[in-house]
C-alpha cells in the first residue's frame, strides 16, 4: 500500500473549500436554526486549523480505503463516497434528529456538506494514485 499524500492534501483542501462554499450558501439558514451559527461571519485561525485537520483525517482514511478496495476510476470512487455518506453520515444525522431533536433542516444542511466531502475526497484520492 502506497498512498499519494499529495492527493490526500489536495482532497482535504478541496473538501475544506467546498464546505466553506456550502456553508456560505446556507449560512443565514444555519443562523436561524442554531445559536452556534448566529454570529459566524468568518473563521478564526483555530477554526481553519481544526477544519483542515478534520478533512485531512477524512482524506487519509478514504485514501486508505479506496486503495484497499482497488478503486481506480471516478465512478467507483464516487459510489464509494456516496455509500459511505448513506451508511455513516446519514445514519448519524438521522440519529441526531430522532434522539436529540436536531431540526431536520439543520441535519439536511450538514448532510449535504458530508455528501460533497465524501464524494469529492473519494474521487480525488481514488483517481489520483
Amino acid at each position: 500500500m502506497e498512498l499519494n499524500f499529495l492527493a490526500v492534501v489536495v482532497a482535504a483542501v478541496a473538501a475544506f473549500i467546498l464546505s466553506g462554499v456550502w456553508y456560505g450558501v446556507f449560512g443565514s439558514q444555519l443562523a436561524l436554526l442554531h445559536p452556534a451559527y448566529a454570529d459566524s461571519g468568518s473563521l478564526s485561525a483555530k477554526d481553519v486549523i481544526v477544519e483542515l485537520a478534520r478533512n485531512l483525517v477524512l482524506a487519509l482514511v478514504l485514501a486508505w480505503l479506496v486503495d484497499q478496495i482497488g478503486v481506480d476510476d471516478w465512478a467507483l470512487a464516487a459510489l464509494i463516497g456516496f455509500m459511505l455518506w448513506i451508511g455513516i453520515a446519514v445514519v448519524l444525522l438521522v440519529g441526531s434528529v430522532y434522539h436529540e431533536k436536531v431540526p431536520v433542516k439543520l441535519a439536511s444542511i450538514h448532510a449535504g456538506d458530508w455528501l460533497l466531502k465524501l464524494v469529492v475526497i473519494a474521487i480525488i484520492v481514488g483517481v489520483w494514485q
